[in-house]
Parts: structure tokens; C-alpha cells; sequence
């Protein structure tokens, strides 16, 4: 968990920030981290980063055509170079807010706790990961800053979609009865099988729709007061609601062809077409085949992006599967990890994967 220490300095940052920059993650712990602090503050625009696994400098534009004097930065575990010298050059404050289990950020940032951000040229980075190994998500750590419990609802969407339940369940599932569960067994037991639940996979397969309807759906976000308000079918909820039926019903056959592979001693799966699902796919496998591993490739062009899930340190297993594939990209949480290579490289990949499960 964030210092007491850290989380005032954040807030300390928000009430500074006059013109705030977020940049945020495409997942739901990302956006709900972006909605925390917006309406905290009631100020700042919000950028999808869709690129991975690093916010790239193409994203600097955003910088440009919008003139922040701070940015944020949240639910990603890397940043380029390029970006970072940029944002020097231009002499903005970062605070960057993460929860990944990345290497050491000492060649980074002068402390682990935060840099010096008195002139107004520092990195400021918090992660819970190098207070005491936790990795809460960033939706979890910005509820913790607001302290807003109005907004009880929406940190717990943020939680439970990146597998987490949080201490203040109880009061959500008192509050809000008929969207919650008795007693869920898991997040993910939330995730799939609760209105709430719903209401997370509604927001989630929103972010896969074109920026502009992303950018119209965050806007209403940022005023929504109930999550109920999500539900009901109006003008300003039409397309976030045709969009979830779209991709669902998309999903829902992807994810029956999946469930055909259980049968083996790992799940590897792989699609190709121009949504990618495969966070989605692997989470809900996991969920469903608890003891397995998961391997979920979506291929798009000559790129593999690919999402995994299991038991024990599956992120140790995935640095060790692509360690010697050129140019392959891994990392991510212990038991859960992202990864992305050439298709080409894909059958090496599943080699060393199968040779290290069966060690």
C-alpha cells in the first residue's frame, strides 16, 4: 500500500494541478484510476493509451495540442525514453502512479518514494510494489487519495476487473444490494456473476470502441452519479450499451471455442481479427479452470499479443519463455502477464513454454 506520506504528496500534486494531463491505461482499472482523480479535483483531460507495453512518444502530441502543466500517469508500468526527454525538455511535472512489478526505477527517479518535484522538473512515482511488495490496483490506490465514498462504486468496478476485492466490499454490497453477492468466493466471481460485474464488462468493451465514442463515454462517466445510471438506455448511454452487445456477442464465441482446449494440460489459444480480447479471454479462463495454465494470442497483422494467467509465478515463467526471442516484450503481475513478439516467433514461444511446464 501507498505511505500516508505518499498519498498526501499526491494530493498535494492534484491541488497544484491547474490544467492536469492524464494518461491512462486501456482497462478498466486504468479508466476508473483517470475518473477517481477527474472528479477529485473536478478538472483535467484524459488520453487512452492503447500502445504497448510502454506509453510511446507518439502520445507527446496530446501534450502539445493540450498544454497540461502536470501530468499523470496511470495503471502503466513503462514509459519511452523519448517520452520522458520530452517532458523534461518542456520542464512538466510527472506523477506517475503504478502497481506492476517492475525492476528497480532507481536509474529513473532519485527515490523510490517520489522525486523532488519543487522546481517543478522532477518524476514523482509511486508504486506499492516497492513499499512492501503489495500490488493493490491503481483504482484501489486512487479511492485510498480521494477518500470520495460516493464514489465506492466505481473504485470497486476498478478493483474487481483487475482481480482484486477491497476492504470496502461490504459497504458497497450494503449500499448497493441488488448489484452485488453474498460472500463472493473471487473478484472474478463479481466480475462474472453480479450486475456490477456486468456493469465493469460494459465500461471494459467501451474502451474498445473508436476514441471518439471512448472520449464521449468518458465525459459521461465523469458526471454519473449511480451505477444504475449505466444500466438504463437513454442518448447519452446508447452507444455504450450497442457496443457491449457487439463485442459480447463476438466474445461469448470466442470464448466457446476456448473452453474446447480445457481439455489439455495447458490452455493455449489463439485468434486473429481487429478486436483484441485476449485480457478478457484469459481472465475468464482462469476464472473457469482454476488449476490450469493460460496462454491467449491475439494476432493482428504480423504482431502477437498475448495474455497469460496462472497459478505460481507465471510472470517469471513468460520472461523466461521469450528471454531468448529477439525483440519479444514481456512482464506484468505474478500471476498474470502480457507479452508481445512477431508472429513468427510465436511456435518458439509455445516451445519453451511447454519445455518449462513440464520442468
Amino acid at each position: 500500500m501507498l505511505t500516508e506520506k505518499q498519498i498526501k504528496e499526491i494530493r498535494e500534486h492534484l491541488e497544484k494541478a491547474q490544467n492536469p494531463l492524464f494518461f491512462f491505461d486501456n482497462d478498466n482499472d486504468g479508466l476508473i484510476s483517470f475518473l477517481l482523480l477527474q472528479r477529485y479535483i473536478g478538472r483535467g483531460k484524459g488520453v487512452i493509451i492503447r500502445s504497448f507495453p510502454d506509453l510511446n512518444v507518439s502520445y507527446y502530441r496530446k501534450v502539445e495540442e493540450l498544454k497540461p502543466d502536470y501530468i499523470f500517469i496511470l495503471d502503466k508500468p513503462i514509459v519511452s525514453k523519448e517520452f520522458l526527454e520530452k517532458v523534461k525538455k518542456d520542464n512538466l511535472p510527472i506523477v506517475w502512479i503504478d502497481h506492476h512489478q517492475v525492476e528497480h526505477p532507481g536509474l529513473l527517479f532519485e527515490n523510490n518514494e517520489g522525486a523532488d518535484n519543487s522546481e517543478g522538473t522532477g518524476i514523482s512515482y509511486y508504486n506499492p510494489f516497492f513499499n512492501d511488495k503489495t500490488n493493490e490496483p491503481v483504482s484501489y490506490l486512487c479511492y485510498k487519495i480521494t477518500g470520495i465514498k460516493e464514489d465506492m462504486w466505481l473504485a470497486l468496478i476498478g478493483n474487481i476487473s483487475d482481480c482484486y476485492i477491497p476492504n470496502f466490499y461490504a459497504d458497497f454490497e450494503k449500499k448497493y444490494p441488488e448489484l452485488g453477492k453474498k460472500n463472493p468466493k473471487s473478484a472474478f466471481d463479481l466480475l462474472y456473476n453480479s450486475e456490477i460485474g456486468k456493469i465493469a464488462r460494459i465500461l471494459d468493451f467501451s474502451l474498445k470502441d473508436s476514441l471518439t465514442n471512448v472520449v464521449n463515454m468518458t465525459k459521461f462517466m465523469i458526471n454519473t452519479k449511480s451505477p444504475l445510471d449505466i444500466l438504463e438506455e437513454n442518448a447519452k448511454t446508447k452507444q455504450i450499451l450497442k457496443r457491449y452487445n457487439e463485442i459480447n456477442l463476438k466474445y461469448q464465441q470466442l470464448m466457446e471455442k476456448a473452453r474446447e482446449l480445457a481439455e489439455k494440460k495447458f490452455i493455449y489459444f489463439q485468434y486473429g481479427g481487429s478486436l483484441s480480447l485476449s485480457a478478457n479471454i484469459a481472465n475468464q479462463l482462469i476464472y473457469e479452470f482454476p488449476d490450469k495454465v493460460v496462454i491467449v494470442a491475439f494476432i493482428n497483422g504480423d504482431i502477437a499479443n498475448i495474455s497469460l494467467r496462472g497459478k505460481g509465478n507465471i510472470r517469471k515463467l513468460t520472461l523466461e519463455a521469450i528471454k531468448d526471442i529477439e525483440s519479444a516484450t514481456g512482464g506484468g503481475h505474478e500471476s498474470a502477464t502480457g507479452a508481445k513478439m512477431s508472429i513468427s516467433d510465436l511456435p518458439k514461444f509455445k516451445e519453451n513454454m511447454e519445455k518449462l511446464l513440464k520442468e
